[in-house]
């Protein structure tokens, strides 16, 4: 990792603040990831699913001290369905003693470079992705940065986004969520657990995201991967010469052709090699 710091505000971010006593046991029953032992400067990644257990939005749950000396959680989620989570929120709310409002604070990356200042939280799913900050300056020496650049630094390191994912269409285990630190499989239940579980307990992972390389621009998102004659899978997003894809574990020997007839590779990231080989 260099040595050097960037920062991006992530203008495609946005907050939901859960308060109130019930908050913990409350989001508890909902998402993916444990929330009963969140503790204050802690970010946690996670994801709502549906009950069928398909994707529905991705989350960092940022605990807090609050002003009255208790404590809250802040919601990081894309800022394009902050209203559709909010709705759904307050739907799942029925008698909880809670409180759900938005909160316009910017949310911002910083990343490339050593520990921060107190105040930045270490982003969870992976060390090299950096920090995530909620209301700071950027750190003297930090270098601005824009969100298409720090894109390409998840994507380099193999992480996929919710431009990959969609909405209601992926598994969470299929985006690597079991692998980003994004399920606790321990906890108990939560929307979608069963369908989840039970994926993660047959070893029936058929489709994972991981990166491709070419030669020259991505190709379209959708397009097709080829193995021989058979499907490996499709492109989601990307940039000059790498892309995200989704692609069958199973047809993955050799080198892949995209829909135009030139050849990709795969690129497993060590993390993800290593979680997958074990």
């Amino acid at each position: 990792m260099s040595s050097h710091l960037f920062v991006t505000p992530l203008k495609d971010r946005a907050l939901i603040k859960v308060a109130g006593p019930d908050w913990r046991g409350f989001l508890q029953g909902l998402v993916t990831q444990d929330v009963e032992t969140l503790r204050a400067g802690e970010a946690r990644f996670a994801a709502l699913l549906t009950p069928q257990g398909r994707l529905l939005y991705d989350l960092f749950l940022i605990g807090r001290s609050s002003v009255d000396g208790g404590e809250d959680c802040l919601i990081d989620c894309q800022a394009d369905v902050r209203d559709a989570l909010l709705q759904r929120l307050t739907i799942y709310r029925l008698r909880a003693k809670v409180e759900i409002t938005l909160l316009d604070a910017p949310v911002m990356a910083l990343w490339g470079g050593l520990a921060p200042a107190a105040g930045w939280i270490a982003d969870p799913r992976l060390p090299a992705l950096g920090f995530r900050g909620y209301d700071l300056a950027a750190p003297p020496g930090a270098s601005l940065a824009d969100e298409a650049t720090y894109a390409r630094h998840a994507l380099d390191l193999g992480v996929p986004g919710p431009a990959d994912w969609g909405s209601d269409k992926t598994y969470p285990i299929e985006a690597n969520f079991d692998l980003l630190n994004g399920i606790d499989f321990k906890k108990g239940c939560f929307v979608g657990q069963e369908t989840t579980s039970r994926m993660k307990r047959r070893g029936t992972v058929k489709t994972r995201m991981l990166p491709i390389t070419f030669d020259g621009a991505p190709p379209d998102a959708g397009s097709e991967l080829l193995n021989g004659s058979l499907r490996a899978g499709e492109v989601l997003s990307g940039s000059a010469g790498r892309a995200m894809a989704a692609l069958r574990l199973d047809r993955l020997d050799g080198d892949l052709a995209l829909a135009d007839g030139r050849a990709s590779r795969p690129d497993w990231p060590a993390w993800l090699k290593a979680a997958v080989d074990g």
